[in-house]
């Protein structure tokens, strides 16, 4: 798609051209019509001359035919005083209207003895003429006329010349402007898409540096400057957070643990102790998130190896034998992938977790492959809960750190607000990503968090297709291929 700046420029071109062809033109137009018409004008005048000048002391030639003018001039007569064409290169006869044109008076001043006019057409089809009238000797008036179809066809010749080479020129200038432009902007545009890719990950990257000294090279070492800062001044937030987090742990462990041994003895402020160990653990979960999330954010690419996403899941909820409200797998068949399980395994009981909170009558967690034409081949774990749901425009927010919508979903069902924000960034390391999704029932209450990750491809000596992870054997395998599992089930 074309840049609006390129559009621009060839519209600005092209509209300059146009007004400099225009006002060019037209002077150009005017001066060759002014010069043609002045040249013309100037021979007929000097052929009239010719003619008063062999007057002068000479009787009028006998018929009163005068010889043929020069220089291209088409009629020269002589009139006498009372008006009558006593001479003429012509018919006398044929001596056209002079529209009233007369020389100069005697006694006229210096440079005003003869005068010129252009006569219009004196019927349709006809064309212009150029007059001039000096005075004779004897009292008679000398009159010279040119017809003016050679300059007006050669002033036309010149319009029709400037209006058909107006549009090339224009069009010349507008794809000059365009690909000037698009050759200056296109290191503007692998700045653009160098700095698009930066994200909250890859702060590493750079933008190109076209080399020179020009404005735009000036504009990308500014740009990765400024990465740079970011860059250091994300590291140090990073590294304050995990060294908070990590220093963090040890204190809360000796609180809780002292907090422990009082609330095992019988003592009057028992509740008080009770809350404050309550508030510990939750001060650990947040540090132990707190320091998950920082080394997500700077840690290196985590480890791969076949994982069983629906084995996973059926693992998670045989872990919960006394959920709050009852949860189903719906995973008939094995889902391969490709991970860190231990991440996977996290990212998981986040969501399950988050789901237990809200959910009001059940749980239902999906393991399944999928593919589409806009994402491709992945697999995907769905945990839908039937609670309060959240609305459209927060489902993304859900994901962003420290975020509690209501009070439905506050610090009284005990999650930190950080818990969804793995999940996101778990996945995201894993090439994938988390998405809030409206519940499969149409009109249903709740909410569906998707974790999705790219399907894997198939390994070294392995048939596509084949499964890369061993099946689940026994009780718990059947109850995994029925779709039917539930917490607290072997």
């Amino acid at each position: 798609m074309a840049s609006p700046l390129r559009r621009r420029a060839a519209v600005a071109a092209a509209l300059a051209m146009a007004a400099v062809l225009a006002g060019g033109g037209l002077w150009l137009y005017t001066l060759l019509r002014a010069n043609l018409l002045d040249n013309t004008t100037n021979r007929t005048e000097l052929a009239a001359r010719k003619v008063a000048a062999q007057l002068d002391g000479h009787a009028l030639p006998p018929g009163g035919r005068l010889p043929a003018p020069e220089s291209g001039v088409d009629l020269v007569l002589v009139r006498d005083a009372q008006g009558r064409t006593v001479a003429s290169t012509g018919d006398p006869g044929d001596a056209p209207d002079l529209g009233g044109l007369r020389p100069p008076a005697p006694g006229a001043a210096a440079g005003e003895d003869s005068r010129s006019a252009v006569l219009p057409p004196a019927h349709p089809g006809a064309e212009r003429r150029a007059v001039v009238a000096v005075e004779a000797p004897g009292a008679h008036e000398v009159y010279a006329v040119t017809v003016l179809g050679d300059v007006d066809d050669a002033t036309r010749a010149i319009a029709l010349g400037l209006l058909a080479g107006a549009p090339p020129l224009i069009a010349f200038a507008a794809a000059l402007a365009w690909w000037v432009t698009g050759h200056a902007l296109r290191p503007v545009t692998a700045i653009r898409t160098g700095l698009a890719a930066v994200t909250a990950s890859e702060l590493d990257r750079r933008v190109p540096d076209p080399g020179g000294a020009d404005e735009i090279a000036r504009l990308a070492r500014t740009v990765n400057a400024t990465l740079d800062r970011l860059e250091r001044s994300d590291a140090r937030q990073r590294q304050f957070t995990a060294d908070a987090s990590h220093e963090l742990r040890n204190p809360l462990a000796a609180i809780r643990s002292r907090l422990e041994v009082a609330l095992a003895v019988d003592r009057p402020d028992r509740e008080s102790v009770a809350a404050a160990l309550a508030d510990t653990e939750r001060l650990q979960r947040i540090a132990a998130d707190l320091l998950l999330l920082a080394r997500l954010d700077g840690g290196p690419v985590p480890r791969t190896e076949p994982v069983d996403l629906a084995l996973l899941a059926a693992e998670d909820l045989a872990r919960r034998p006394a959920p709050r409200v009852p949860l189903r797998l719906d995973a008939p068949a094995p889902v391969p992938a490709a991970g860190d399980p231990a991440r996977l395994e996290r990212a998981l009981a986040n969501l399950v977790d988050n789901a237990l909170r809200h959910a009001r009558t059940g749980v239902v967690v999906r393991a399944a492959a999928e593919a589409s034409a806009e994402r491709g081949p992945c697999v995907v774990l769905e945990v839908e809960d039937d609670g309060p749901g959240i609305p459209e425009p927060d489902r993304d927010r859900v994901f962003e750190r420290f975020v509690r919508l209501d009070a439905d979903r506050g610090r009284t069902g005990g999650g930190t607000g950080l818990g969804l924000a793995i999940v996101r960034e778990i996945a995201r390391a894993h090439g994938g990503d988390a998405l809030a999704l409206p519940p499969r029932a149409a009109g249903g209450r709740g909410i569906r968090l998707v974790l999705r990750l790219p399907a894997p491809g198939p390994g070294p000596g392995r048939p596509v297709g084949q499964d890369p992870v061993q099946r689940p054997t026994g009780p718990r395998a059947e109850g995994l291929r029925a779709g039917g599992l539930r917490a607290g089930e072997s």
